[in-house]
């Protein structure tokens, strides 16, 4: 793995511990484009071995979608729902970045632990992907907004997707960009629902939703 992939995947956890101590919205969606602009890089510089069209393919659908596309998606549900910041959180933004400091640590003996190739034992991608998922499974289980939860998930499927470059060169490219594609729809679905939610209700909070009786 090149030295350019390993600073990316340092840039990446790095914007996860930042998501993970952010209360702004817009800053969240912000750093979540900054993070999948990182992501869409990986493909190319990911391997030492000859470069495949695909990878470029690969590199350019998740810039579209990721850095672009699913940003400009929130960003029009936080105007709709006109709320700029998740002000309470389930668990505090310090409490958080310490737990996140707990999840980096955890992934690194997980990671060695896992069976996976030497090249990719030596490298950040096993550990930076297991800590990509929970730091966005914590972010969708710790906010209140649903926004945040949304890109909390948008965080777990970060990391899912960089586990997968662990097999990327084996796996068709219609296979990868299908799951993008799954990612555009699972978006924009959120996206109506939390559109339609905040103009019924007048609130995402999720905590007041679980309190609606007939």
């Amino acid at each position: 793995m090149g030295q350019f992939a390993q600073l990316l995947l340092v840039a990446a956890v790095f914007l996860s511990f930042a998501l993970l101590g952010t209360a702004s919205l817009s800053g969240c969606v912000g750093l979540l484009a900054m993070q999948g602009y990182c992501l869409s890089l990986l493909p190319i510089f990911i391997h030492r071995g000859g470069l495949e069209p695909r990878a470029f393919l690969l590199a350019a659908g998740m810039a579209a979608l990721k850095g672009w596309l699913v940003p400009r998606v929130l960003t029009h549900a936080i105007r709709e729902v006109k709320i700029r910041r998740e002000v309470e959180p389930l668990v505090g933004y310090v409490p958080s970045l310490i737990i996140g400091v707990v999840i980096v640590g955890l992934s690194v003996v997980l990671a060695a632990r896992l069976p996976v190739s030497g090249e990719a034992r030596s490298g950040l991608l096993v550990p930076v992907s297991l800590a990509t998922m929970m730091m966005g499974l914590f972010m969708t289980v710790s906010r209140l907004k649903a926004l945040t939860q949304v890109i909390g998930y948008l965080v777990f499927e970060n990391g899912i997707y960089l586990f997968g470059l662990l097999v990327s060169r084996d796996m068709p490219w219609l296979l990868e960009m299908g799951v993008l594609l799954d990612v555009f729809v699972a978006v924009f679905i959120m996206g109506i629902v939390i559109h339609h939610i905040s103009r019924e209700f007048d609130s995402i909070h999720t905590d007041r939703l679980t309190q609606l009786k007939e």
